[in-house]
């Protein structure tokens, strides 16, 4: 695959007015994501636990939403859904800035509404993507998409940090700024009109061979706790070093992901998206050894091997969700990629409480297991047989 032009990856993601809507709505989330704790515990008054207990359980019970958006995906809505995904986090913004000191229920439903876009998004996203583009123009859109929307990430997460001096009242300000990002980025989703004609064939007989792919997955989505739970637990608990250390490979994961993933996304197109999921799993689990290592030589070491670590997660990124766009049938596209999403919120909800666990039985339970488990999926994912491809459902309206 030669090395797509910006324009060309812009229209292959939707178009302009659809990747302005990506970008602020991932500077909305930027800003609110990694500070709903704070605003729970500094502007609400709420405990560190209860604030954390509410919060998991929005996002747990939100899951229950996906099935729903699979079948609506499948009705061949496509730009109508993601919309939907932005607007229903302004009713989850509105219920929290509504939200009074020490009101637990209104907190969480609010953090329900939050999560429920929050997990809606990334299928009806890859859906958009997969229905204006094709093949491995698709793979490379997907990647473009998830760059962009790891910077806006970071920038929003930046602006969120500055605002933090300004205490309660400014928290309060972010929240509000950040349902006004997602009121536009809504319209804006809107307003691409893409929506996909439904194929008219059996359901039954089509239905994907998902389950170790989707097992397999629930496994792989671990890399994407590691910066934020594992290596923070490590440094601060294990390695008794500054905490700077963990913020630090934050922000060079977070550049690594926004400078690398097309282009490693692009240069792995040369092979099959099967034999690239199994290879990302092989780097992980190299990475999960060298931490092994790494913890018996100090925080730079860590820093180090984190790098591995990021470039198998940029494999697992894309390549997994391609993957599962390619094999789908299409008229089961929006059940695979629900299904395919239940699988990486589940690990992402589990992961914080799986990873301490195993790292409160020493630093050899948590990383060996990490090897074992991610070997034995990629093996998984190498062995099973690929599934014929289907051509892709064109685009009723654009």
């Amino acid at each position: 695959m030669t090395k797509p032009n910006r324009r060309a990856l812009v229209r292959a993601s939707g178009g302009p007015r659809y990747a302005v809507a990506l970008t602020v709505d991932a500077l909305g989330t930027g800003l609110l994501r990694p500070f709903l704790l704070l605003y729970g515990v500094t502007v609400l008054r709420l405990s560190a636990p209860v604030t954390g207990i509410a919060m998991t359980a929005g996002v747990v019970v939100a899951l229950a939403c996906m099935p729903a958006v699979g079948r609506w995906l499948d009705r061949g809505a496509r730009s109508t859904v993601v919309a939907a995904s932005m607007l229903i986090r302004v009713v989850g913004v509105v219920l929290l800035l509504a939200t009074q000191p020490g009101q637990v229920g209104m907190f969480a439903a609010a953090g329900l509404f939050l999560g429920i876009g929050n997990q809606a998004w990334p299928a009806a996203h890859a859906a958009l993507v997969a229905t204006v583009s094709h093949g491995r123009e698709r793979d490379a859109a997907l990647a473009a998409a998830r760059s962009l929307r790891n910077a806006a990430l970071g920038v929003g997460a930046l602006l969120a940090t500055a605002c933090l001096a300004g205490g309660p009242v400014a928290l309060h300000a972010m929240a509000a700024a950040t349902g006004f990002a997602y009121l536009v980025a809504a319209a804006l989703a809107w307003s691409v009109h893409v929506h996909a004609r439904p194929a008219k064939t059996q359901l039954q007989a089509d239905a994907p061979p998902m389950r170790t792919l989707l097992v397999a997955n629930v496994i792989y989505v671990f890399c994407l706790s590691v910066p934020e739970v594992a290596i923070p637990l490590v440094i601060v608990t294990q390695l008794h070093a500054s905490p700077a250390w963990s913020a630090a490979i934050f922000v060079a994961n977070t550049v690594l992901v926004v400078t690398l993933q097309v282009p490693v996304t692009i240069l792995m197109s040369r092979f099959s998206r099967r034999t690239v999921l199994a290879f990302a799993g092989v780097v992980l689990a190299a990475s999960y050894l060298g931490f092994l290592a790494a913890t018996s030589l100090g925080p730079g070491a860590v820093a180090a091997v984190s790098v591995v670590c990021t470039l198998g997660e940029i494999v697992y990124a894309g390549s997994a969700t391609a993957l599962v766009t390619a094999q789908a049938p299409p008229q089961l596209l929006g059940r695979a990629l629900a299904r395919f999403q239940l699988s990486t919120g589940f690990s992402l909800a589990v992961a914080p409480a799986v990873v301490t666990t195993l790292a409160a039985h020493g630093k050899a339970t948590l990383w060996l297991t990490l090897t074992t488990t991610t070997l034995l999926a990629a093996s998984a994912i190498a062995t099973e047989p690929g599934r014929q491809r289907r051509p892709r459902p064109q685009p009723a309206s654009r």
